[in-house]
């Protein structure tokens, strides 16, 4: 008779071991945030300042969460699913996050360029778009392929918020499996996984995805091109080039800034010749050029490339020539000068809007390159060296190197051996930061002023009334802004029909000579809002837009809303930002 093998039974405890590993990156978990918050007053952010946001935040209420969270990370850190599905792990995770986000309002008033430019393409069609573009439709110093596809989504899915909500989502949610993508084709799997996941670590990044703004679609469209262009050298056929110059292509109408980023290319290129050169052993035999077959056939590509977006370039460009042309003089002159008075510290970008566990982890991975003497390390590196090297500080332009600046904290954290112990290490980034960005944030997004703007227009869409006339009154407290550019920002969340009439005067140009909004009084009335083109206002919701409260009524106003009720007032305020909009709601008496 077999005697029965013994029943050992398992210790739940050996299943996850916790380590002193795991204690101490716990405890430094919690040690960081506790720091940024006693030292929040360094953080100068122009949007989500750690000084602002917890002055209305309980930071204990954070430290719990970020404390579950990091039990979160251990529990995840363990499992299997971010490790055998990192494309499906890293889509839903950031697609969720990017989501919740949907409920803050338009933040930026940049928005109001944007809408409008796509509105006019919804309602007069896409030949007018691309004739009045630049002319009739206010183009400012905005490239138009953003608009552009804004204004064909409205066109053929419905002028809806959501809709582009849900397109800028996609394309965040995109561009972390490109950072995922260019890791994996540049070294291997985990950098590439690590430096998706890292995406998610940066707190500021989420407040920007549901806006109605470029910069997270620029940030898409560079990665992209950033992607398709290395896969074409690695090397790729014909549909590899092709896909690579649409993608430069549409990367280049996207943002000014992105043309300077395009000497990564050039970066890329290089790295790729000389490495063609070395895995042939020609570097051995002397330092000729194009004396490897490899390297004629990436300089071959890369011409291609080249070649072929540059005409497609040149085509749109000589279409527009006189509008780049003056945008590109004006942003010499006004832009260029703007950014050193508009700026942000990098302390602020660096450690309070980016979680320190990646900044730590970029810095050491430029010791690790240089031990190992690897060439592709410049890739990911050189936008933030152009970022250090040009003082650029807003983060609002630093956004497209965000991929890259991931990517430098996945290589740098490949100095941790254990693969469950690196995990654990992005994951308590991770979820610290979106503890961070989802529950102090987003409620803090939620208590100023430009919230007045989506909730008026949330109750003019559940009203009965069809048409609307909107009034603004001068900001007396806040002159540099034109109170008309508000009317746009309404626009974009009501669905009813709006007449508005624009007759405010600037104040002297030179007050508003080196203003950041002074692209607001290049407004121009859109044809869609001239009371002309709709049915009469009589009887219609009139709408006043405020800088204050207490704003006393000009006598037009008063005369308009004889017969009138106030319905609703919508002030909401942080009282930290100059520009307030004050939303008073009117409808006729019974």
């Amino acid at each position: 008779m077999m005697e029965r093998p013994l029943n050992k039974t398992r210790n739940p405890g050996t299943l996850w071991p916790v380590k002193i590993e795991h204690v101490l990156i716990s405890l430094l978990t919690i040690a960081v945030y506790l720091a940024l918050v006693v030292f929040r007053n360094f953080d100068d952010n122009r949007l989500t300042s750690w000084q602002w946001v917890f002055d209305s935040i309980n930071p204990h209420k954070i430290l719990l969460i970020i404390i579950l969270g990091v039990i979160i990370a251990y529990m995840l850190s363990h499992a299997s699913f971010p490790k055998r599905y990192p494309l499906p792990f890293l889509f839903t995770l950031s697609s969720t996050a990017g989501i919740l986000f949907w409920q803050e309002p338009e933040l930026i008033v940049d928005a109001s360029r944007y809408f409008t430019q796509a509105k006019h393409l919804e309602l007069y069609g896409i030949a007018y778009f691309i004739k009045e573009w630049g002319r009739n439709i206010i183009a400012w110093t905005d490239l138009p392929l953003v608009p552009f596809i804004f204004g064909l989504i409205f066109k053929f899915f419905g002028e809806s918020r959501l809709y582009i909500q849900a397109f800028t989502t996609l394309l965040f949610s995109s561009t972390v499996l490109l950072t995922y993508l260019i890791g994996k084709t540049l070294w291997d799997e985990d950098t590439g996984f690590f430096g998706g996941l890292f995406m998610l670590g940066i707190p500021y990044v989420f407040t920007q995805v549901p806006l109605m703004l470029v910069d997270v679609p620029t940030m898409f469209f560079f990665t992209l091109a950033v992607y398709t262009f290395i896969r074409a050298l690695e090397p790729g056929g014909t549909r590899a080039i092709v896909v690579a110059s649409i993608a430069i292509f549409m990367a280049f109408f996207s943002k000014y800034s992105t043309w300077l980023m395009f000497s990564l290319l050039v970066v890329i290129f290089l790295v790729y010749l000389l490495n063609a050169k070395e895995k042939e052993g020609v570097l051995s035999g002397g330092l000729s050029f194009l004396s490897s077959i490899n390297q004629r056939a990436v300089l071959l590509r890369a011409l291609v490339i080249f070649l072929t977006s540059a005409i497609l370039v040149i085509l749109v460009i000589f279409l527009k020539f006189d509008v780049f042309f003056e945008q590109i003089r004006f942003l010499k002159e006004y832009q260029e000068p703007g950014l050193k008075r508009w700026g942000e510290s990098f302390l602020s970008t660096f450690f309070f809007q980016i979680h320190p566990f990646l900044t730590i982890s970029a810095l050491y991975s430029a010791y690790a390159a240089f031990k190992k003497r690897d060439l592709k390390y410049l890739i990911i590196s050189w936008l933030i060296l152009l970022v250090f090297l040009l003082e650029i500080k807003r983060i609002r332009y630093t956004v497209i190197a965000f991929p890259m600046f991931s990517l430098m904290a996945a290589y740098g954290l490949q100095m941790i051996k254990s693969r469950n112990l690196r995990t654990f290490v992005a994951l308590c980034a991770v979820t610290s930061s979106l503890a961070i960005s989802i529950f102090a944030y987003l409620p803090f997004l939620q208590g100023i002023s430009v919230i007045n703007l989506k909730r008026a227009g949330e109750y003019l869409n559940s009203a009965g009334e069809k048409n609307i006339q909107v009034i603004t009154l001068p900001f007396k407290d806040f002159p540099d802004c034109n109170p008309a550019v508000s009317v746009p920002l309404l626009d974009i969340f009501t669905d009813r029909n709006i007449t508005y009439q624009h007759k405010h005067n600037p104040p002297p140009f030179d007050k508003i000579r080196t203003s950041s909004l002074r692209f607001t009084w290049a407004y121009k009335n859109p044809n869609y809002y001239n009371p002309g083109e709709r049915t009469a206002t009589e009887g219609a919701t009139i709408v006043i837009i405020a800088g204050s409260a207490d704003e006393t009524l000009p006598g037009t106003a008063i005369q308009k809303l004889k017969g009138y009720r106030l319905s609703k007032v919508f002030k909401s305020s942080s009282g930290i930002f100059r520009y307030q909009t004050i939303v008073k709601i009117y409808r006729p008496t019974p």
